[in-house]
């Protein structure tokens, strides 16, 4: 006899195992981290085993996209790390002034552009994991055009809740893309 399978049921294997690896107990900082780690790994198991279809758009006129997402992501993660908390001159990759929708409305499906989009996420990521783990404390402050002061401790917060909302985009993308649901 076949039983239907849950959602949840459908990614599975190594990869999903270990997506959610962060400590239950402990540190603020240690969990703040974890929880985003899972959700940097959720972004990356939507997109896996995916060629040029991760430039596919959700639906017209829409330019939504996993490689959207991994290309916007990377901007936020320049932007509140590199930019506003390391005060770094960093401007952002993928938008611009002109362009602010450059991440979603340009993302081609060449595999030097989705590549590059990749490296670029990664470079992101590392510099924003070295950068929380040497910093004194969370309440380590910059100075961001929209929401004036802001603490580290608010960035990794504001980080999961972006990295959470942005993978239920990329549940429904990829499920269309082709059928694989899960968490």
């Amino acid at each position: 006899m076949t039983f239907a399978r849950r959602r949840a049921e459908l990614f599975d294997g190594v990869q999903y195992d270990r997506r959610f690896s962060g400590p239950s107990t402990g540190d603020e900082k240690s969990m703040l981290l974890g929880f985003l780690a899972d959700q940097r790994a959720t972004l990356q198991l939507k997109c896996a085993g995916l060629g040029a279809e991760v430039s596919r758009c959700s639906v017209e006129p829409s330019t939504l996209s996993l490689l959207g997402l991994v290309r916007h992501l990377a901007d936020v993660e320049r932007r509140w790390f590199r930019r506003v908390l390391a005060e770094q001159d960093a401007p952002a990759l993928f938008s611009s002034p002109h362009q602010p929708d450059g991440d979603f409305d340009h993302a081609s499906s060449t595999p030097a552009d989705i590549a590059t989009a990749w490296q670029a996420w990664r470079d992101e990521v590392a510099f924003a994991d070295d950068y929380v783990r040497h910093a004194p404390h969370l309440d380590v402050q910059g100075q961001d055009t929209w929401r004036g002061t802001v603490s580290l401790r608010w960035v990794l917060i504001h980080m999961v809740e972006e990295y959470a909302r942005h993978n239920g985009h990329a549940d429904l993308l990829r499920e269309r893309i082709d059928g694989a649901r899960g968490m």
